[in-house]
């Protein structure tokens, strides 16, 4: 009989009878032990799962000493409150960047311990912690990465996954915790956190604030904001509220303050009244940030949000009057969706997001009953949404999530935009009542902790008769959208969608099918699922055109059959009502990107149609097409031939009789597309005020923006138009900006080289809009053949700049970039990058490739590029 060895640990044995019971121990004690925790860099999902399984009933007390200078450092203290019941008794990982350099000490239960920095991670031996109840405290310079230093004033944003880029805590979304702030500022500065002030001292003037305990919240919502504020107050529907914002000019702030509390108020009672939950939190602030980097942040308590988009000019647009509306709506739906239930993990990201914009919609529409708002609906979400699922880097509304450190490249056009379509999809089918019904129970069953996308489909599942997890596997775990065709088949029309992709995958969808004839047109309602769908009959010798996405809600690339989009690219104009018109400008649009519809066509059809066009987001709609056509679809010499065209009809827009919102829409798009001499020479005239627009009034925005594009057409005298426009300026934030952003005006290349150089360095990033403005100028079409040699670098520092930018900051600095061009060089540029570095990670190739596909696109057409 042959000999037995057995491999152990590492050993080679040839084991007796008295050894087995010894080697079985062995095994079994091994098996016993847990793997080591993951405290790689970031959030890995493994650790953030233990810490969900051993911790409970967190609460952070914050201590923070901020002092006046931006440069002086901010010294913290930290005590967390947990229970933990580890029964592996592995070791308690705390998350905070470069901990070496900046914990002072730490002590667990009041005796001092010795701690480990691993990456971004506190390891405290289990050994010094207790089973059960736990006070961990930790001394440190707190991080300046997530906490916005300006020179008067500092705000902190750490979603998705910054808090511990500052602050020492569990920095994961389900781990909700009460924290306790408590914050030492200058005396005439104010201070304002997620919970009520409760006391307040003031020694040697410096002041010494105490706030009370939040509900539970997760990390990424922890949030100060310190500096130099003006404040207003007001009682809405018995709800004190308080507003904080740093605008100069008194008069704009008169103007607008009582609509935004009036917008505030309006969101909480939908609110409560939709969710059948009242205002979850203490109390209900708001600070107004300016060049903030996105519209808003949900912060209960202290909703941060983009000045300029809550303080309006004097004559703004009806997108910017909705805007506000909507962002406003949105931002507070986030107090039930997100704050008060909030998503176990980052991957589920998008339910936030979504039911945010959902609310939002349903919120606008009554404060605005003048307004088209399935019509609206379709412009905020249909364009964007399919300028990201048209590209090669199309990503699906949820998608899978290992390290919280990779969050960021999850936030986009699809979940934003694309996902309240899918939401709306969702309604139809279920019924309204019932999807109302299904949120009611969701948000309760989940109050102040956490839940995922498969908990409420579930719910919506017991009651509706509809097989929603089938439905929902295409439209939110898979990317791109369906290729739905329309043909005619002798007397029918035939509509079938195929998959882009080659995969086989099927959209279900509900479309309203709109079928054209000389006196009337006829809208059916058709169920497109795997199976073509043939309307018998229909296509009589009359029939002048079908559009497949009749309602607007309809979602996918429509390829309309040749006599279709004859008749309808040439007119629009004649449609009704305008919701037919917009979705067909809409559909036209994806007609010229895909090279069925010739760019010059669509340029001529827009500028005929703009005359007469009585919608606002119509217009809007036509406009921003029309400025990509002239800038991005046509050559040079096309351009300038087209342009007195362009200028004439635009201005014609601007001096029109028409609501001072609509000649204010005409008017920013005239000051982007001038090319002429004479209108050269009256943008000048109206930024000197030579020359005034009656009943336009011209403010310092305005003016801004026509001194940049003087500047950008290096007109005689340029550089004393930016002299004096600086000089204008009195706002200090707005001064700032200014000046930060005049350098890539400059004529010179070599001071534009210059300030593209500077952004190498972090610190010259840190106000991320100003950046994007200043990208923007540089990479101009018209200086498009100089800022070539800018691209590759800028894609080279993509990486990092994912590492310490904010959440919306790759794809913008990537947009920024590639927006101005259409040379077949930039696009070679984009594709030989990608090719040369394989190891780029997926969702930042993903980013490169969606701000790419307009570049390859207007290079295809514009250059021959293959």
């Amino acid at each position: 009989m042959a000999s037995r060895t057995v491999r152990l640990f590492g050993h080679t044995f040839a084991p007796t009878s008295s050894v087995w019971p010894l080697m079985l121990s062995l095994l079994l004690f091994s098996a016993c032990q847990a793997p080591p925790l993951d405290t790689d860099e970031g959030i890995p999902w493994a650790l953030a799962q233990h810490r969900r399984e051993t911790i409970s009933e967190l609460n952070y007390r914050i201590d923070l000493d901020i002092p006046e200078e931006r440069t002086a450092p901010i010294q913290g203290t930290t005590l967390i409150r947990l229970q933990w019941h580890d029964p592996h008794r592995q070791s308690l990982v705390v998350d905070f960047k470069d901990p070496a350099a900046r914990v002072r000490s730490v002590t667990v239960n009041d005796s001092s311990v010795t701690w480990e920095p691993v990456n971004d991670h506190i390891v405290i031996p289990a050994s010094d912690l207790v089973d059960g109840y736990n006070e961990v405290r930790l001394e440190y310079t707190a991080g300046d990465e997530a906490l916005n230093r300006h020179d008067d004033f500092l705000y902190a944003l750490f979603v998705p996954d910054r808090a511990h880029f500052s602050l020492p805590l569990f920095d994961q979304p389900n781990l909700k915790a009460s924290v306790e702030w408590t914050l030492t500022v200058p005396e005439a500065w104010k201070a304002v956190t997620n919970g009520p002030s409760v006391e307040r001292s003031v020694e040697n003037g410096r002041q010494r604030v105490s706030y009370q305990a939040t509900r539970p919240i997760p990390t990424y919502l922890f949030a100060f904001v310190a500096g130099r504020f003006m404040e207003e107050q007001e009682l809405v529907d018995g709800r004190t509220m308080h507003m904080y914002h740093r605008e100069t000019d008194t008069a704009k702030v008169a103007r607008n303050r009582d609509a935004i509390f009036q917008l505030e108020g309006t969101a909480l009672a939908w609110l409560e009244d939709y969710t059948g939950i009242d205002y979850p939190f203490q109390k209900f602030d708001f600070v107004l940030i300016p060049s903030f980097q996105y519209g808003g942040m949900e912060h209960p308590g202290q909703i941060l949000y983009q000045q300029s988009s809550l303080m309006l000019d004097e004559a703004p647009t009806q997108n910017q009057i909705l805007g506000r509306a909507s962002v406003i709506a949105h931002e507070t739906s986030h107090m039930w969706f997100g704050d008060l239930v909030t998503m176990n993990w980052f991957d589920d990201v998008w339910m936030k997001e979504v039911f945010a914009s959902f609310m939002a919609a349903k919120i606008v529409h009554p404060s605005f009953p003048e307004v088209d708002h399935d019509l609206r609906f379709l412009m905020a979400n249909q364009p964007a949404a399919y300028g990201v699922d048209r590209t090669e880097g199309a990503n699906p509304i949820r998608q899978p999530l290992e390290n919280l450190n990779e969050a960021g490249s999850l936030y986009g056009a699809i979940i934003y935009q694309k996902a309240p379509i899918v939401m709306r999809h969702l309604e139809a089918r279920v019924g309204e009542e019932t999807f109302r019904d299904g949120l009611r129970e969701y948000l309760k069953a989940h109050e102040y902790g956490n839940a995922t996308w498969t908990d409420l489909v579930g719910i919506l599942d017991g009651l509706s008769p509809q097989d929603l997890k089938a439905w929902s596997h295409v439209w939110v775990e898979e990317p791109g959208r369906p290729t739905i065709r329309v043909t005619r088949e002798g007397s029918d029309v035939v509509l079938a969608q195929e998959d882009p992709a080659g995969k086989g995958r099927v959209w279900p969808q509900m479309l309203h099918v709109r079928l054209g004839y000389p006196a009337r047109d006829t809208l059916l309602s058709v169920e497109l699922d795997a199976e073509p769908v043939r309307l018998a009959g229909v296509a009589t010798p009359e029939l002048q055109w079908v559009l497949p996405n009749g309602s607007g809600l309809e979602y996918g690339d429509f390829v309309l059959d040749p006599e279709s989009l004859t008749y309808l690219s040439t007119h629009v104009d004649q449609l009704a009502p305008a919701l037919v018109r917009g979705a067909t400008w809409v559909t036209l649009w994806d007609q010229v990107l895909d090279q069925r519809l010739g760019p010059s066509v669509f340029l001529e059809e827009a500028l005929k149609a703009l005359p007469g066009e009585d919608n606002e987001q119509n217009i809007g709609r036509i406009l921003a097409s029309l400025s990509t056509t002239y800038w991005r679809l046509l050559s040079a010499q096309d351009r300038t031939v087209v342009a007195e065209n362009v200028e004439d009809t635009v201005w014609s827009g601007v001096t029109s009789d028409r609501p001072t919102t609509a000649r204010s829409a005409f008017f920013s798009t005239y000051r982007g597309i001038v090319l002429t001499g004479e209108g050269e020479a009256r943008l000048r005239r109206l930024w000197s005020g030579a020359e005034k627009i009656p009943g336009l009034p011209i403010s310092e925005s305005d003016q801004t923006a026509m001194a940049t594009q003087l500047a950008l057409r290096e007109v005689d005298g340029w550089k004393e138009i930016l002299d004096r426009q600086e000089s204008r300026i009195t706002n200090p934030d707005r001064k700032a900006r200014f000046e930060f952003v005049r350098p890539s005006l400059d004529a010179d290349p070599a001071v534009r080289k210059a300030f593209f150089e500077s952004l190498r360095d972090p610190v010259n990033r840190a106000r991320e809009p100003w950046v994007l403005a200043g990208l923007r100028n540089l990479h101009h079409p018209l200086r498009a053949g100089s800022s070539l040699e800018f691209i590759e670098p800028a894609l080279e520092m993509i990486e990092e700049i994912q590492r310490t930018g904010d959440i919306f900051f790759p794809g913008r600095w990537l947009d920024a970039t590639l927006d101005g061009h259409n040379e077949a060089a930039a696009a070679e540029t984009v594709r030989t990058f990608l090719d040369t570095h394989p190891d780029l990670p997926p969702r930042l190739r993903g980013k490169v490739l969606q701000s790419a596909d307009m570049l390859w696109r207007s290079a295809r057409i514009v250059n021959g590029w293959k």
